[in-house]
Protein backbone atom coordinates (compact mmCIF):
# COMPACT_ATOMS: atom_id res chain seq x y z
CA UNK A 1 0.00 0.00 0.00
CA UNK A 2 1.68 3.36 -1.13
CA UNK A 3 0.62 6.35 0.50
CA UNK A 4 2.03 10.15 0.11
CA UNK A 5 4.98 11.17 2.72
CA UNK A 6 4.83 14.35 4.71
CA UNK A 7 7.27 16.87 2.34
CA UNK A 8 5.82 15.81 -1.13
CA UNK A 9 7.97 13.04 -0.99
CA UNK A 10 6.45 9.32 -1.71
CA UNK A 11 6.62 6.83 1.00
CA UNK A 12 5.89 3.18 1.51
CA UNK A 13 3.48 2.53 3.82
CA UNK A 14 3.17 -0.90 5.40
CA UNK A 15 -0.54 -1.86 5.85
CA UNK A 16 -1.36 -5.06 8.23
CA UNK A 17 -4.72 -5.80 9.39
CA UNK A 18 -6.47 -5.49 12.99
CA UNK A 19 -9.64 -6.68 13.91
CA UNK A 20 -11.38 -3.32 15.34
CA UNK A 21 -14.50 -5.47 16.37
CA UNK A 22 -15.62 -9.04 16.65
CA UNK A 23 -18.29 -9.90 14.59
CA UNK A 24 -19.22 -12.53 17.15
CA UNK A 25 -20.29 -9.31 19.81
CA UNK A 26 -22.17 -8.06 17.20
CA UNK A 27 -23.92 -11.28 16.32
CA UNK A 28 -25.03 -11.32 19.67
CA UNK A 29 -26.20 -8.13 20.13
CA UNK A 30 -27.89 -8.45 17.17
CA UNK A 31 -29.67 -11.41 18.32
CA UNK A 32 -30.18 -10.32 21.79
CA UNK A 33 -32.58 -6.99 19.86
CA UNK A 34 -36.36 -6.79 21.60
CA UNK A 35 -39.02 -5.90 18.57
CA UNK A 36 -38.75 -2.44 19.87
CA UNK A 37 -35.61 -1.62 19.33
CA UNK A 38 -34.05 1.07 17.57
CA UNK A 39 -34.51 0.51 13.82
CA UNK A 40 -30.96 2.70 13.34
CA UNK A 41 -29.26 0.05 15.90
CA UNK A 42 -30.31 -2.97 13.76
CA UNK A 43 -29.45 -1.87 10.76
CA UNK A 44 -25.94 -0.63 11.92
CA UNK A 45 -25.33 -4.47 13.42
CA UNK A 46 -26.47 -5.45 9.92
CA UNK A 47 -23.80 -3.44 8.55
CA UNK A 48 -21.13 -3.92 10.53
CA UNK A 49 -21.41 -8.03 9.87
CA UNK A 50 -21.07 -7.30 6.06
CA UNK A 51 -18.37 -4.93 6.57
CA UNK A 52 -16.05 -7.12 8.70
CA UNK A 53 -13.88 -6.45 12.08
CA UNK A 54 -10.73 -6.00 10.13
CA UNK A 55 -9.21 -2.22 9.23
CA UNK A 56 -5.79 -1.43 8.25
CA UNK A 57 -3.35 -1.15 10.58
CA UNK A 58 -0.41 1.39 8.62
CA UNK A 59 2.73 2.76 9.72
CA UNK A 60 5.50 4.08 7.30
CA UNK A 61 8.37 1.49 6.45
CA UNK A 62 11.19 4.27 7.21
CA UNK A 63 11.71 6.92 8.77
CA UNK A 64 9.98 9.62 6.82
CA UNK A 65 11.31 12.25 5.55
CA UNK A 66 9.85 15.35 7.55
CA UNK A 67 12.24 18.28 6.43
CA UNK A 68 9.69 19.74 4.25
CA UNK A 69 7.49 19.41 7.09
CA UNK A 70 9.71 21.10 9.62
CA UNK A 71 10.01 23.98 7.15
CA UNK A 72 5.87 24.29 6.40
CA UNK A 73 5.98 24.56 10.49
CA UNK A 74 8.41 26.34 11.64
CA UNK A 75 7.02 26.46 15.20
CA UNK A 76 6.43 23.33 15.53
CA UNK A 77 9.69 21.57 16.43
CA UNK A 78 9.27 20.10 19.49
CA UNK A 79 6.81 17.94 18.86
CA UNK A 80 8.33 17.22 15.53
CA UNK A 81 11.12 16.23 17.18
CA UNK A 82 9.24 13.76 19.56
CA UNK A 83 7.22 11.89 16.75
CA UNK A 84 10.20 11.18 14.95
CA UNK A 85 11.52 9.99 17.79
CA UNK A 86 8.17 7.35 18.33
CA UNK A 87 8.34 6.80 14.66
CA UNK A 88 12.45 5.44 14.58
CA UNK A 89 11.30 3.14 16.99
CA UNK A 90 8.59 1.17 15.53
CA UNK A 91 9.59 1.66 12.02
CA UNK A 92 12.60 -0.81 13.18
CA UNK A 93 10.64 -3.43 14.79
CA UNK A 94 7.34 -5.33 13.53
CA UNK A 95 5.51 -3.46 16.19
CA UNK A 96 2.51 -1.06 15.70
CA UNK A 97 3.06 2.23 15.23
CA UNK A 98 2.21 4.13 18.64
CA UNK A 99 2.17 7.31 19.40
CA UNK A 100 1.33 8.80 22.54
CA UNK A 101 -1.68 11.77 22.53
CA UNK A 102 -0.99 15.10 21.76
CA UNK A 103 -1.85 18.47 23.32
CA UNK A 104 -0.79 21.39 21.12
CA UNK A 105 -1.50 24.54 23.32
CA UNK A 106 -1.23 27.87 21.44
CA UNK A 107 -3.00 30.96 20.45
CA UNK A 108 -6.06 30.56 17.72
CA UNK A 109 -4.67 30.07 14.24
CA UNK A 110 -1.02 28.93 15.00
CA UNK A 111 -1.65 25.88 12.40
CA UNK A 112 -2.75 23.51 14.93
CA UNK A 113 -4.96 22.11 12.98
CA UNK A 114 -3.22 22.28 9.81
CA UNK A 115 -0.42 20.09 11.54
CA UNK A 116 -2.58 17.15 12.38
CA UNK A 117 -4.03 17.39 9.46
CA UNK A 118 -0.50 16.87 7.48
CA UNK A 119 0.46 14.02 10.31
CA UNK A 120 -2.34 12.27 9.48
CA UNK A 121 -0.78 12.68 5.71
CA UNK A 122 2.59 12.15 6.40
CA UNK A 123 1.61 8.53 8.30
CA UNK A 124 -0.82 7.69 5.44
CA UNK A 125 -3.47 7.24 8.14
CA UNK A 126 -6.91 8.04 8.49
CA UNK A 127 -8.21 11.55 10.07
CA UNK A 128 -10.87 12.41 12.16
CA UNK A 129 -12.43 16.06 13.44
CA UNK A 130 -14.45 16.50 16.38
CA UNK A 131 -14.71 20.71 17.10
CA UNK A 132 -15.24 21.14 21.10
CA UNK A 133 -16.39 24.91 20.51
CA UNK A 134 -19.44 24.26 18.61
CA UNK A 135 -20.19 20.87 20.81
CA UNK A 136 -24.31 20.84 20.80
CA UNK A 137 -24.16 17.72 22.42
CA UNK A 138 -21.75 15.84 25.13
CA UNK A 139 -21.95 12.27 23.69
CA UNK A 140 -20.24 13.21 20.84
CA UNK A 141 -17.22 11.45 20.93
CA UNK A 142 -18.69 8.35 23.22
CA UNK A 143 -22.36 7.95 21.42
CA UNK A 144 -25.68 8.33 23.33
CA UNK A 145 -28.36 5.44 24.07
CA UNK A 146 -30.34 4.20 21.10
CA UNK A 147 -33.22 4.55 23.57
CA UNK A 148 -32.77 8.27 23.39
CA UNK A 149 -34.59 9.81 19.94
CA UNK A 150 -32.33 10.91 17.08
CA UNK A 151 -29.44 8.70 19.19
CA UNK A 152 -26.34 7.49 16.97
CA UNK A 153 -22.93 6.83 17.88
CA UNK A 154 -20.14 8.81 18.54
CA UNK A 155 -17.24 9.69 16.36
CA UNK A 156 -15.02 7.50 18.11
CA UNK A 157 -17.16 4.70 16.31
CA UNK A 158 -17.88 6.12 13.08
CA UNK A 159 -14.36 6.96 12.04
CA UNK A 160 -13.33 3.03 12.99
CA UNK A 161 -15.86 1.03 12.20
CA UNK A 162 -16.91 3.48 8.92
CA UNK A 163 -13.43 4.53 7.85
CA UNK A 164 -10.47 2.03 6.64
CA UNK A 165 -8.12 2.17 9.48
CA UNK A 166 -7.41 0.71 12.60
CA UNK A 167 -4.80 3.85 13.56
CA UNK A 168 -6.73 7.03 12.30
CA UNK A 169 -5.21 10.39 13.61
CA UNK A 170 -8.31 11.74 15.47
CA UNK A 171 -8.41 15.84 16.07
CA UNK A 172 -9.71 17.01 19.30
CA UNK A 173 -10.08 20.97 18.47
CA UNK A 174 -9.92 23.51 20.93
CA UNK A 175 -10.84 20.74 23.60
CA UNK A 176 -10.67 23.89 26.39
CA UNK A 177 -13.70 24.87 25.23
CA UNK A 178 -15.93 21.82 25.72
CA UNK A 179 -19.28 22.29 26.46
CA UNK A 180 -22.11 20.56 25.81
CA UNK A 181 -25.36 19.94 27.21
CA UNK A 182 -25.72 19.41 31.14
CA UNK A 183 -26.56 15.27 31.18
CA UNK A 184 -23.02 14.28 29.69
CA UNK A 185 -19.31 15.23 30.30
CA UNK A 186 -18.23 16.08 26.43
CA UNK A 187 -14.88 15.12 27.80
CA UNK A 188 -15.87 12.18 30.05
CA UNK A 189 -14.89 9.09 27.50
CA UNK A 190 -11.29 10.69 26.95
CA UNK A 191 -10.55 9.36 30.54
CA UNK A 192 -10.71 5.76 28.83
CA UNK A 193 -9.75 6.66 25.39
CA UNK A 194 -6.42 8.47 26.01
CA UNK A 195 -5.09 4.97 28.04
CA UNK A 196 -4.00 2.34 25.94
CA UNK A 197 -5.18 -0.37 27.68
CA UNK A 198 -9.09 0.80 28.26
CA UNK A 199 -9.17 2.13 24.97
CA UNK A 200 -8.69 -1.44 23.66
CA UNK A 201 -12.26 -2.28 25.00
CA UNK A 202 -14.44 1.08 24.26
CA UNK A 203 -17.87 0.77 24.20
CA UNK A 204 -19.82 3.45 22.72
CA UNK A 205 -23.12 3.65 24.11
CA UNK A 206 -25.19 3.34 21.05
CA UNK A 207 -23.50 0.29 19.39
CA UNK A 208 -23.15 -1.06 22.95
CA UNK A 209 -20.63 -3.54 21.12
CA UNK A 210 -16.77 -3.38 22.35
CA UNK A 211 -14.25 -1.58 19.93
CA UNK A 212 -10.06 -1.71 20.09
CA UNK A 213 -9.42 2.14 19.81
CA UNK A 214 -6.03 1.40 21.45
CA UNK A 215 -4.08 2.26 18.24
CA UNK A 216 -5.98 5.58 17.84
CA UNK A 217 -3.39 8.51 17.24
CA UNK A 218 -4.34 11.56 19.58
CA UNK A 219 -4.21 15.03 18.81
CA UNK A 220 -5.94 18.22 20.95
CA UNK A 221 -5.72 21.48 20.60
CA UNK A 222 -6.11 24.17 23.12
CA UNK A 223 -5.77 28.02 23.82
CA UNK A 224 -5.60 27.91 27.29
CA UNK A 225 -5.14 24.34 29.58
CA UNK A 226 -6.23 26.02 32.63
CA UNK A 227 -10.12 24.83 31.27
CA UNK A 228 -8.32 21.52 30.82
CA UNK A 229 -9.06 18.75 33.13
CA UNK A 230 -5.80 17.55 34.96
CA UNK A 231 -6.31 14.14 34.53
CA UNK A 232 -6.29 14.66 31.07
CA UNK A 233 -3.50 16.38 31.03
CA UNK A 234 -1.74 14.10 32.85
CA UNK A 235 -2.59 11.50 29.74
CA UNK A 236 -1.13 13.72 26.80
CA UNK A 237 2.29 15.35 25.91
CA UNK A 238 2.28 18.96 26.31
CA UNK A 239 3.93 21.09 24.00
CA UNK A 240 3.44 25.14 23.81
CA UNK A 241 3.24 26.58 20.28
CA UNK A 242 4.94 29.53 19.79
CA UNK A 243 4.13 32.15 16.95
CA UNK A 244 6.07 31.69 13.81
CA UNK A 245 8.85 34.54 12.93
CA UNK A 246 8.54 36.22 10.42
CA UNK A 247 10.80 34.12 8.43
CA UNK A 248 9.02 31.17 9.18
CA UNK A 249 6.01 33.46 8.02
CA UNK A 250 7.64 33.96 4.44
CA UNK A 251 8.28 29.63 4.27
CA UNK A 252 4.11 29.14 6.21
CA UNK A 253 3.63 31.68 2.58
CA UNK A 254 5.49 30.25 0.08
CA UNK A 255 3.84 26.75 1.38
CA UNK A 256 0.42 27.91 0.89
CA UNK A 257 1.32 29.51 -2.11
CA UNK A 258 2.13 26.41 -3.70
CA UNK A 259 -0.54 24.35 -2.18
CA UNK A 260 -3.14 26.56 -4.29
CA UNK A 261 -1.08 26.87 -7.21
CA UNK A 262 -0.48 22.90 -7.38
CA UNK A 263 -4.20 22.33 -6.71
CA UNK A 264 -5.46 24.17 -10.13
CA UNK A 265 -5.15 23.39 -13.37
CA UNK A 266 -4.18 27.15 -14.10
CA UNK A 267 -1.42 26.90 -11.77
CA UNK A 268 1.36 25.92 -14.56
CA UNK A 269 1.12 29.20 -16.25
CA UNK A 270 2.82 30.92 -13.07
CA UNK A 271 6.12 30.36 -11.43
CA UNK A 272 7.25 27.86 -8.54
CA UNK A 273 7.99 30.72 -6.08
CA UNK A 274 6.55 34.23 -4.79
CA UNK A 275 8.88 36.73 -5.74
CA UNK A 276 10.25 38.86 -2.45
CA UNK A 277 8.10 41.69 -2.34
CA UNK A 278 5.34 39.98 -2.92
CA UNK A 279 6.37 37.09 -0.10
CA UNK A 280 7.01 39.30 2.05
CA UNK A 281 3.97 41.58 1.93
CA UNK A 282 1.75 37.72 2.37
CA UNK A 283 4.09 36.99 5.42
CA UNK A 284 2.65 40.00 7.39
CA UNK A 285 -0.86 38.06 7.11
CA UNK A 286 -2.68 35.29 9.21
CA UNK A 287 -1.98 32.30 7.57
CA UNK A 288 -5.84 32.14 7.45
CA UNK A 289 -5.56 35.18 4.87
CA UNK A 290 -2.98 34.11 3.37
CA UNK A 291 -4.84 32.03 1.39
CA UNK A 292 -7.93 33.83 0.48
CA UNK A 293 -5.78 37.18 -0.37
CA UNK A 294 -3.14 34.47 -2.98
CA UNK A 295 -6.39 33.54 -4.40
CA UNK A 296 -7.16 36.48 -5.10
CA UNK A 297 -3.95 37.76 -6.26
CA UNK A 298 -3.65 35.06 -9.30
CA UNK A 299 -7.12 35.99 -10.50
CA UNK A 300 -5.54 40.04 -10.07
CA UNK A 301 -2.30 38.85 -12.20
CA UNK A 302 -4.41 37.18 -15.06
CA UNK A 303 -6.69 40.18 -15.03
CA UNK A 304 -3.72 42.69 -15.35
CA UNK A 305 -2.28 40.22 -18.08
CA UNK A 306 0.26 38.79 -16.26
CA UNK A 307 1.45 35.16 -15.42
CA UNK A 308 2.94 36.18 -11.88
CA UNK A 309 1.44 37.60 -9.06
CA UNK A 310 2.57 41.05 -8.40
CA UNK A 311 2.80 42.62 -4.21
CA UNK A 312 0.28 44.87 -5.55
CA UNK A 313 -2.34 41.75 -6.15
CA UNK A 314 -2.10 40.74 -2.66
CA UNK A 315 -4.98 43.45 -1.31
CA UNK A 316 -5.09 43.85 1.96
CA UNK A 317 -7.83 45.85 3.77
CA UNK A 318 -7.51 46.96 7.68
CA UNK A 319 -9.53 43.86 9.42
CA UNK A 320 -6.98 41.08 7.25
CA UNK A 321 -3.94 43.10 8.82
CA UNK A 322 -2.54 40.58 11.25
CA UNK A 323 -2.24 41.38 15.09
CA UNK A 324 -0.59 38.02 15.26
CA UNK A 325 1.17 35.00 13.10
CA UNK A 326 -0.84 32.34 13.13
CA UNK A 327 -2.71 29.38 10.81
Amino acid sequence: MDASGAGGTSAITVAAFKQVYAPRDVENALADLSESASEALRTMYEKMLKAGGLRFSVKPSALPEMDQLYDELPNFSEPLDDIRRQLALCTESDDRLELAPILLLGGPGIGKTHFARRLAKMLGTGYGFVGMSSLTAGWVLSGASSQWKNAKPGKVFETLVHGDYANPVMVVDEIDKAGGDTQYDPLGALYSLLEQDTAREFIDEFAEVPIDAGDVVWIATANDARYIPEPILNRMNVYQIAEPDFEGACRIAQTIYAEVREGHSWGARFPETLGKDTLERVARLAPREMRRVLTAGFGNARLAGRDAIAAADVEIDRTAKRQRIGF
